[in-house]
């Protein structure tokens, strides 16, 4: 017996992110309603039926309803959450006013560590909406791609078996196969602690550092990943997959990425402050460095590529410096 569809879809986030989602499921017959903060953003998402501002090119089917009002959202059983991870605790306690589905579904893509919690996205959904079950989306999966219908690959998290099937069946489509996994804290973990290492991939680029810089940069990060995000209760297994080497490769190397971008400018000479002010998304490797940072130090897990993001973005220490900080580290071996 298939697995039972869901009647009702929210996407919460007008960003990039959000707006491919809910364009993607409304191409295959599947209307969503698209929440945003911003009124006067979402009127001109209507008007247009396009959302310029953060995915230009991009078209919105006649199955996307943009809407401000979160109250639109009532009687869904699967929610999106795209917002930036500073947002999302925010957020969850405005829709605890609303009337949900029974059983619905709260699905976290965003990518972020709440700083002085540590706690993931989706702990923060199941502590502030305790009567729904909280599940996530990651995976290498740049928005432009996805709204393009090009091939991608996602990983989706659950506890429970049977929701892990019902979004399976939600999210393999043609060009885009979903993978299941019950390791929620890996896959959280991995696509929030990969955009602090395309920072320093950005740094890199941005300095002028060649090929073999990065890909010794990008190696060592994984190797950090998995020390870290182990300790925090993701299994190794994971940070193999696609949350986690997968979106690292995607996020270090791609022209689409924010953090990377951010990073780039940052190695070039710019400062945090304008870089982020001509910026309309977010590049969520600023804050979750801070937060990483934190959360290693508690631990005593050594962390020497987060230290030195953490460094540059604030300790006002220069980006050059802290590269050649890396390299010359005390040798050891590679397992290490």
């Amino acid at each position: 017996m298939p697995p039972a569809p869901f009647a009702k879809i929210a996407v919460l986030g007008a960003g990039s992110w959000g707006t491919a989602l809910a364009a993607w499921l409304a191409a295959r017959g599947q209307p969503a309603t698209l929440w945003g903060h911003d009124p006067e953003h979402i009127a001109l998402l209507r008007a247009t039926r396009r959302n310029d501002k953060y995915l230009p090119g991009t078209g919105l089917p006649e199955g996307v309803h943009p809407t401000p009002d979160l109250a639109d959202v009532a009687g869904a059983d699967l929610v999106l959450f795209v917002t930036p991870s500073r947002a999302i605790r925010e957020v969850a306690g405005r829709l605890a006013a609303v009337a949900l589905a029974p059983g619905a579904v709260l699905l976290s893509c965003t990518k972020g560590i709440e700083f002085g919690t540590g706690l993931r996205p989706s702990e923060i959904l199941t502590q502030t909406l305790s009567r729904h079950e909280a599940a996530v989306l990651s995976g290498p999966s740049h928005a432009e791609e996805v709204a393009r219908g090009g091939p991608t690959a996602l990983v989706l998290g659950a506890a429970r078996p049977e929701t892990a099937a019902r979004l399976q069946a939600l999210f393999n489509a043609a060009a885009l196969r979903a993978y299941t996994s019950d390791d929620l804290a890996g896959i959280e973990l991995g696509g929030a602690l990969k955009n602090i290492f395309a920072l320093a991939a950005g740094v890199s680029d941005g300095l002028g550092f060649g090929d073999n810089a990065k890909a010794a940069l990008v190696t060592r990060s994984l190797a950090e990943l998995v020390r870290l995000g182990g300790r925090l209760g993701g299994r190794r297994e994971t940070f193999q997959g696609l949350s986690g080497i997968g979106d690292l490769m995607v996020t270090c190397f791609s022209r689409h990425s924010r953090n990377r971008h951010v990073g780039e400018r940052l190695g070039r000479g710019e400062t945090l402050a304008n870089i982020t002010a001509s910026m309309s998304m977010v590049a969520e490797g600023v804050p979750t460095a801070r937060s990483a940072h934190a959360l290693a130090r508690k631990l005593g897990v050594e962390t020497p590529v987060i230290d030195q993001v953490h460094a540059i973005l604030y300790e006002g220490r220069a980006p050059a410096d802290v590269l050649r900080d890396l390299f010359l580290r005390d040798p050891r071996p590679e397992r290490d």
